[in-house]
């Protein structure tokens, strides 16, 4: 389909009109890009076209979700079909039973579900089960990884490591103006990646703790995948202090595995929260897990509740992805794992043939590219010692050259990108590196 252009400049009066009427321009400060705001017309496929006609290969996607593509057919006339039958119900529809039968079944870990409308909200249910079930109050998070940006987790994502105290003790930095710093008081801190110092921590508090909550493979922070044998070391350890072993799979579920980043890894949490890729981009998540632990849910004794949960529109969405995932999983993850390992290897012999320091690492499904000579990263740490300035300045000329990605590095691959694309991408990035 061509591409009609607009009249030139629309972006910039809509940047120019935003700015007067929603605060910093943007509905979400994650939009609030280095080189200025992306007005979108329309997605397909793994296509952006913006309001000015400009086409870009999106790696994105809306943050992740779109694993099947922009506007993929089966999610469009699921949800089309939906809105004529109702948008909103506040009453229980037969669509979310089959969607969480659907889970149970593919998912290591869930035994019961419980549905949101996005991944804060299941997090925040995720830990109030978790202190519920175990009596206890503390909650292990580490540093790097990103739960959401409700006050009680809002801790230490990308800190000022000069206030971050230690390596291997670091100290909760708040991230945000007006959070409500109480909730510190709940909240320890560990390294990522580092059995020894996590080991230390719950000798020290285990008692105490309800919960050990991470990314089991931190996208929030570069792509850094756990060291050998880590995530099972902490199952054990949870098992032995009686903590439970909270899995954010908001990034990794249905993107990594139908069954998440627990059936990739072969290590199964004690509950897991699940967002994005569920329902194709739809506003929808759950959290899921043992089922004596999600009971106390059952029972009254842990309150859930939520006008939106299960939103008929989003779980139509959601059956509709997850039909596609599961019926075609053999086809869908080999080759998306291919285009991503095709991509990876692209951009490294580009950036070598550049002559700049460009470290691409990840499984595939999802790739990060670090400015640096490092070998490796394996926590927040690392990552904060990247030239993340010349990161920022990459993304500016992958734009400027139709290829969008998150500003801090992350490339998302989908089921509608090709092996056209990634061409086309490498070419743009060849060109991007030897102007950085």
């Amino acid at each position: 389909m061509p591409v009609v252009s607009r009249s030139p400049g629309e972006a910039a009066v809509l940047r120019e009109r935003a700015a007067r009427v929603l605060a910093g321009g943007v509905s979400s400060d994650a939009r609030r890009l280095p080189n200025g705001t992306l007005f979108v017309d329309r997605a397909e496929g793994a296509h952006l076209y913006d309001v000015d006609g400009k086409r870009y290969i999106d790696y994105v996607l809306g943050q992740g979700p779109a694993l099947l593509g922009h506007a993929a057919g089966p999610v469009a006339d699921a949800v089309a079909a939906q809105v004529r039958r109702g948008v909103s119900y506040s009453a229980q529809h037969r669509d979310e039973v089959e969607l969480a039968e659907t889970l149970v079944r593919v998912v290591p870990g869930a035994e019961k579900v419980r549905f949101n409308s996005v991944g804060s909200e299941a997090v925040h249910g995720a830990l109030r089960l978790a202190r519920g079930h175990t009596g206890r109050s503390k909650v292990v998070k580490f540093e790097g990884h990103y739960h959401g940006w409700l006050d009680p987790v809002l801790y230490s994502v990308h800190p000022p490591v000069d206030a971050a105290g230690p390596a291997r003790q670091p100290r909760p930095v708040p991230g945000t103006g007006g959070q409500q710093l109480s909730s510190a008081g709940d909240l320890l801190l560990a390294p990522w990646n580092d059995l020894d110092a996590l080991t230390e921590l719950m000798e020290r508090h285990g008692d105490d703790v309800a919960a050990v909550i991470m990314e089991p493979v931190l996208c929030n922070t570069g792509v850094i995948m756990p060291a050998e044998g880590y995530l099972e070391a902490v199952h054990d350890l949870c098992r032995r202090t009686g903590a439970l072993l909270v899995f954010d799979e908001v990034i990794t579920g249905f993107r990594l595995s139908l069954g998440g980043a627990q059936e990739y890894l072969g290590v199964t949490p004690d509950l897991a929260v699940f967002g994005k890729a569920i329902a194709g981009g739809m506003q929808l998540s759950a959290f899921a897990g043992r089922a004596d632990v999600m009971d106390r849910i059952s029972s009254g004794q842990v309150a859930h509740a939520g006008t939106f949960n299960s939103h008929p529109v989003a779980v139509a969405a959601a059956r509709a992805t997850l039909e596609v995932l599961e019926r075609d999983r053999d086809v869908i993850y080999p080759r998306v794992f291919h285009l991503g390992a095709l991509l990876a290897e692209g951009l490294r012999e580009a950036a070598r043939e550049a002559g700049v320091p460009l470290l691409v690492t990840g499984p595939g499904p999802m790739i990060q590219t670090y400015v640096t000579d490092a070998g490796d990263v394996r926590d927040y740490r690392d990552f904060a010692r990247t030239d993340l300035a010349a990161a920022a300045r990459l993304h500016g000329l992958l734009m400027d050259r139709g290829v969008n990605i998150v500003p801090r590095g992350l490339w998302f691959l989908s089921t509608a990108h090709t092996e056209e694309d990634v061409t086309e991408t490498v070419a743009a990035a060849a060109d991007a590196l030897r102007a950085l």
